[in-house]
Formats: C-alpha cells, structure tokens, sequence
C-alpha cells in the first residue's frame, strides 16, 4: 500500500515542492487557506494522527486516503482534497502556472493587496 502512495507522491512532486517551501517560507494568506483546509481535515476519518498512512515516515498528520502530509499539503495551494464526490473537504484555488505567476508578481510588488484578496476570498458558489 505505502509503494503505491510513494509512487502517487512521485506524479505530485510540483505540489509536494511548493507546500513545503509555503510551510518554510510562511505567507499570510497561504496560511489563512491551510488553517480552513486543517480544520476540514481535521475532522474528517481520513486524518492520521499517528502517521501510520504517511508516504514518508515522519510526516504525519497525513491523510490515509493519499498518503500526503497534511502540513504540506494544505499549504499547496494547487493541492486539493483527494477525496470525491460529497466527500471531498477542499478544492485548489489556482493552479500550478497560476501560483508561479501570483508569486513571481508578489516578488515584484505587483498590486500584492488585490493578489492577496483574490486568493483568499471565499468561493460563493459554494455551498457551507
């Protein structure tokens, strides 16, 4: 079971790569997102406290049902919840390309206020 969630990490490593480098390099709004998406995941079965679901040792919490670490994974903001249908906690807010461009403009000190809000706002389409 745990070769087939390493295998899994090996496809998601530019997700992988970019929450751990938001986990180091912390950002007000990435952590705003994670701190909604923990809360979610924390109340879900999937949570593994222990770490005895983690792809990598020593990670934990993860999720049983991907094997990621929760720590990571919350703070990808092109991650989403790996479950589906009505059980799914968490959708990505951008993807892959869109995160590079939201950070190479933050770099810059492009309109970082508008760029921030847009992130975080709240989906209102969504259902609470």
């Amino acid at each position: 079971m745990k070769i087939g969630k390493l295998l899994g990490a090996l496809s998601n490593m530019g997700q992988i790569y970019e929450g751990v480098k938001n986990n180091v390099f912390k950002k007000d709004y990435i952590e705003d997102i994670a701190s909604v998406r923990w809360q979610e995941c924390q109340k879900c079965p999937n949570m593994d406290p222990e770490g005895k679901s983690c792809a990598a040792p020593g990670t934990q919490p993860c999720c049983s049902a991907c094997g990621c670490s929760l720590a990571f994974k919350t703070r990808s903001l092109s991650a989403s919840c790996p479950l589906t249908g009505d059980a799914k906690k968490w959708d990505a807010v951008m993807d892959r390309e869109d995160e590079k461009e939201l950070h190479e403009q933050l770099r810059e000190g492009k309109g970082t206020a508008t760029l921030t809000e847009t992130v975080v706002e709240e989906d209102p389409d969504k259902e609470k």
